[in-house]
């Protein structure tokens, strides 16, 4: 298959399917309303008024958006720590992207990206000199010129080429979609789609243009590495370059409450509006309603005229099967914080309680310290710094659960605490989960809770 520069690669175009819809769950309501039908399916028969007065009143509950945040956010609870590095690399790490970002926040923006979408990048650049007589470190150090790290979207990668070179598996082709600002006018700015060509110690810029809007190669240069300074970024590895969303269950689960939520809110309407029913009236019959107004039901002595009104089982139903869903969506996205033994470890890893049994959070995070250092090492090499002195990166890693309920558990907690569930609901859960005594009354305990005062977790030792 011939591909064009701007055309994605079949092995993106697999993984692109599933992103309108996890980019939609992320976002919120508006964009879930924005995928019309993708999403939200027509009902036979329904009209498209009616149709369109659904999808504009459905509401998401953000269970993927919030559960993305949580999972996400454990590994950057404290502070990233970065150890044997060279002096500059730790000065850099304070704004790695100059942008005024540290590593520790780019490091966790990307973490978001990679664990909702699948896949992220991180590629290592250096500001543009003139061609010529290479400077030294000394004159590079003068003129403020550094390496620095652009975060690289799931979205931005189109395609890429691999091969073993040295005996490592190694990018020899990569695309990369971008924009460019180009003047509109006096005040204003306009945004022309370019994609990056990167091959070792090369790279390439390609812009549309004309009336035809032909892609034209529109600037080219060199780098001074033999590798192409790009780390991709995993969610779940499947294979080079290629990551899916760990909590993609929780995704289609989320989906199906969109769904569900907006057949149960069609419901309710309907069944708040009684519906006036007349039986054995003469066919003449016409009613008029109002405070000064009677109705004749004529001369049959069984005429009736009554409010109809929904039983309310179907409404009952629906509520349950949506407490199910939002139980079942907790359970799949606490399964990454539950450690389970590692099919690959060692005889002697297997020995070590602490390496064989992680989480597959764990080890995503830790699969992640190693793209971050690869990183370092791109930043090393771009400024002449010795490989060795690049910098090892550690992420907090003390949030395995031993059990699928006290997984269950910690994430209710830490969606109570993102204001997903209620206070009420957090306790209930945890009644459920045997954690509280089934005694207690919640609506009892929250108010008591508020007449405690301060927290002890609020006080200093000094007033424990």
């Amino acid at each position: 298959m011939t591909l064009a520069v701007n055309d994605q690669s079949p092995e993106v175009r697999e993984l692109a399917r599933e992103w309108p819809m996890l980019e939609a769950l992320l976002a919120g309501t508006s964009a879930m309303r924005a995928q019309g039908t993708s999403l939200l399916p027509k009902w036979p028969a329904e009209t498209d008024e009616a149709y369109r007065a659904r999808l504009n009143t459905a509401t998401l509950f953000p269970a993927y958006r919030r559960t993305v945040g949580v999972m996400s956010g454990k590994p950057f609870s404290k502070p990233l720590t970065l150890t044997d590095a060279d002096a500059r690399i730790e000065k850099w790490a304070e704004d790695i992207d100059l942008q005024g970002v540290s590593l520790h926040s780019f490091a966790a923006e990307q973490f978001h990206e990679a664990i909702g979408l699948g896949l992220a990048g991180i590629l290592v650049e250096y500001p543009r000199t003139k061609p010529g007589r290479r400077m030294t470190v000394a004159e590079r150090d003068r003129a403020g010129l550094r390496p620095y790290w652009v975060r690289i979207k799931h979205n931005q990668i189109l395609g890429w080429k691999s091969a073993v070179v040295a005996g490592r598996l190694m990018l020899t082709q990569l695309r990369l979609l971008e924009t460019h600002e180009e003047p509109d006018g006096p005040y204003g700015v306009k945004l022309v789609p370019q994609v990056r060509v990167l091959t070792p110690g090369a790279w390439e810029i390609w812009r549309q243009t004309g009336q035809n809007k032909e892609w034209v190669l529109a600037d080219s240069g060199t780098t001074t590495l033999r590798e192409i300074p790009f780390v991709p970024l995993y969610g779940m590895r499947s294979a080079f370059m290629v990551g899916r969303p760990p909590l993609l269950d929780v995704a289609y689960l989320n989906v199906k409450h969109w769904q569900s939520q907006s057949d149960q809110d069609t419901i309710l309407h309907v069944a708040r509006v009684p519906i006036l029913a007349a039986k054995g009236v003469p066919d003449d019959f016409e009613l008029q309603v109002g405070a000064a107004s009677a109705a004749n039901l004529g001369d049959n002595p069984h005429a009736e005229l009554a409010f109809v009104e929904h039983s309310g089982a179907a409404i009952e139903a629906g509520d349950k099967s949506l407490i199910a869903l939002r139980d079942q969506m907790v359970q799949a996205g606490a399964e990454l914080l539950v450690k389970r033994e590692s099919g690959d470890v060692s005889a002697t890893e297997a020995g070590n309680d602490a390496e064989a049994n992680k989480s597959d959070l764990q080890r995503i995070a830790e699969n992640y310290e190693d793209a971050l250092e690869q990183a370092l090492v791109y930043t090393a090499m771009y400024a002449s710094i010795d490989v060795s002195r690049a910098g090892n990166v550690s992420l907090f890693s003390d949030y395995g659960a031993s059990t699928l309920s006290d997984a269950t558990a910690q994430l209710v907690v830490d969606l109570n605490s993102r204001g997903i569930l209620s206070n009420e609901t957090t306790i209930r859960e945890m009644q459920r989960r045997g954690v509280i005594s089934e005694d207690i009354v919640p609506a009892d305990e929250l108010e008591a809770a508020k007449a405690d005062g301060p927290k002890l977790a609020e006080l200093g030792m000094e007033d424990i």
